[in-house]
């Protein structure tokens, strides 16, 4: 018996465990898409009804606690998987990955599974605690709904224009909810009141007179956003077949893996280069004008964003399940390594500037500095 192919990289979360274990006993429902979608509809309906009963609806106050108990489900499911491809355990997944999901066994499915059994679960594990101890989730929650959009944007739009777009099936509406709860998400989140430090107008002031040469960490970033962003471009500019000789030897001899057939790569630096860059030079405009109350809020969920993006294009350009032709040569993995790892630096720093001295992003009136102390 096989199972049909149902694509995404959440979705077998949902399914893979019900489904690999229980297909002695459930030949017809694996034989048709439709009720193996309808099956995965009906699991997380009774796993959300599980936690509402064992938690006696108290936590159920808050909505963001279901989400994050049935997510972090998903992230263990995605982590078996994983695990299994690359070898580290055995019996659990084969045969719902490879006749299912063939693209999770590709290095970057590899990846993003890894990420959402290890990062994504310790966030959530972190902000069920915080509600259930009524704590403010709101930073962690941002730096969540970054990294899992850029996650879950990437991969489906890979498997739509990459080598295994023929293989998508009408189960790959399992993936709208890993569209539109994030969304969803994202507007509770920015709607949570922010957690600001009981700073005096005098003080705020005092920081937003502050020049960009008196402020030199701030200098540091704006140089480290500037490398990046031209980074960036050259990166946008090398999988849009620039001509140029420097695109075509870095594609060569760099990252070859910019050129694999799977496309997540190339998604990967188009929506660097057309939504990443331009918000680095908002980020720019943020650290020289005051006031720009915007920023701490964005720059975590762009952190998350670029951290779990570049974890899986490192992870994939060295990963054995990557073609040779597209893996990183050796003689330039140290290189590789040290600009990756940089670029994902930058929006950490960033971020970790913004929540730890947040004066200088205050709204810069006294009516509001006041309303925001009390």
């Amino acid at each position: 018996m096989q199972l049909p192919a149902v694509p995404g990289v959440l979705a077998p979360s949902l399914l893979a465990i019900p489904v690999a274990f229980g297909i002695n006993g459930a030949t017809a429902l694996a034989d048709s898409p439709l009720a193996l979608m309808l099956t995965g509809v009906l699991v997380l309906i009774g796993l959300c009804s599980i936690i509402i009963f064992l938690s006696g609806g108290n936590h159920f106050q808050d909505p963001f606690f279901c989400v994050f108990v049935v997510f972090s489900f998903t992230s263990i499911a995605d982590l078996i998987i994983a695990l299994e491809e690359d070898g580290f355990i055995s019996g659990f997944m084969e045969i719902y990955v490879r006749e299912g999901e063939p693209y999770l066994r590709t290095a970057h499915g590899i990846m993003i599974c890894y990420w959402d059994g290890i990062v994504h679960y310790g966030l959530y594990l972190a902000m069920i605690a915080a509600v259930g101890q009524r704590k403010s989730y709101r930073n962690l929650g941002l730096f969540w709904l970054g990294s899992l959009m850029m996650s879950i944007v990437v991969f489906l739009l890979g498997n739509l224009i990459g080598k295994y777009s023929s293989e998508l099936s009408p189960s790959f509406l399992l993936n709208l909810p890993y569209i539109l709860i994030p969304g969803w998400a994202g507007l509770r989140l920015f709607q949570q009141p922010r957690v600001l430090p009981n700073l005096s107008p005098d003080k705020v002031a005092e920081e937003q007179r502050k020049h960009l040469y008196q402020r030199p960490q701030d200098v540091g970033l704006v140089l480290v956003l500037l490398l990046t962003a031209a980074f960036t471009f050259f990166r946008g500019m090398v999988v849009l077949d620039c001509p140029a000789d420097s695109c075509f030897n870095y594609i060569y001899q760099h990252e070859p893996y910019l050129r694999d057939p799977v496309a997540y790569p190339k998604v990967q630096m188009l929506i660097y280069m057309f939504y990443v860059l331009p918000f680095f030079f908002l980020c720019i405009y943020g650290l020289v004008l005051p006031g720009c109350s915007w920023l701490p809020d964005w720059s975590l969920v762009f952190a998350g964003a670029v951290a779990q993006a570049q974890f899986s294009h490192l992870g994939s350009s060295l990963h054995s399940r990557t073609p040779f032709p597209y893996q990183t040569p050796e003689d330039v993995w140290w290189s590789f390594l040290l600009t990756n790892v940089l670029y994902a630096l930058g929006p950490q720093l960033l971020a970790l500037r913004c929540l730890r001295c947040p004066a200088f992003f205050l709204p810069t009136t006294p009516a509001s500095l006041g309303k925001k102390r009390q």
